[in-house]
């Protein structure tokens, strides 16, 4: 039996991205509670999003570097099924907020080549599961994420298949069969990669994204023979 991708689409901020993801059967949705970012969404307003997603996806509240006022404000309102750490927080602070705010915990992990895997595995035991996403430039101001950038997939190659985690970085509905293929990831993360600009989310790409991961393991399968 062929096993389906997982699939996360972040950033949403507007119900017609959100319907589309949904529909199009995403099982994770994201909101980024990071002022810097294009895809910034007030607590309130991910709320009003995040009741309509329940039952359907989990509801990921993504932050960055968060002090535990911003941690608390974000899970009593938003009421998220996991929080996504994507700064430069710990493993000591990721099992902290785990502990303290009673949800599961997925940290990203930013990659340029394979010794940024290895360190990854560090949070492995207070992370529930790593995001790989693409080392951001280090020009003054860049984003954390979100920044339609793909790392080399091949590093992840020999990544212990006990490691629970989600793929990031440049994906599109394009390259996400590839990025499955050459790293086996079960799980896939897209945020600039289904927008007409940043922070505007297109439905139709959403939907194309969904399809193509969806169908990333047959189309690997169907390569190969």
């Amino acid at each position: 039996m062929t096993m389906t991708i997982e699939v996360k689409i972040c950033g949403l901020r507007s119900e017609d991205a959100l319907d589309a993801a949904l529909v199009a059967g995403a099982d994770y949705v994201g909101f980024v509670f990071f002022a810097r970012s294009p895809r910034n969404i007030a607590p309130v307003a991910a709320r009003v999003l995040a009741d309509k997603a329940r039952g359907r996806a989990k509801v990921v509240a993504l932050l960055v570097d968060p002090d535990d006022a911003l941690v608390a404000d974000v899970v009593g309102t938003v009421e998220p099924d996991i929080i996504q750490l994507h700064g430069s927080e710990t493993a000591e602070r990721v099992g902290e907020i785990a502990r303290r705010f009673g949800r599961p915990v997925m940290k990203a992990v930013r990659v340029a080549d394979a010794s940024d895997v290895a360190a990854a595995l560090a949070y492995a035991g207070s992370a529930e599961r790593i995001l790989f996403d693409a080392k951001a430039s280090d020009e003054a101001g860049a984003l954390p994420g979100g920044n339609g950038v793909a790392f080399d997939w091949r590093v992840l190659a020999g990544l212990d298949e006990g490691i629970d985690y989600m793929l990031a970085g440049g994906l599109t509905a394009e390259n996400v069969a590839e990025a499955v293929r050459l790293t086996g990831a079960h799980a896939v993360d897209v945020s600039s990669g289904v927008e007409s600009r940043p922070g505007e989310k297109d439905p139709e790409l959403i939907r194309r994204f969904i399809r193509a991961a969806k169908t990333a393991k047959q189309t690997a399968t169907a390569t190969e023979q």
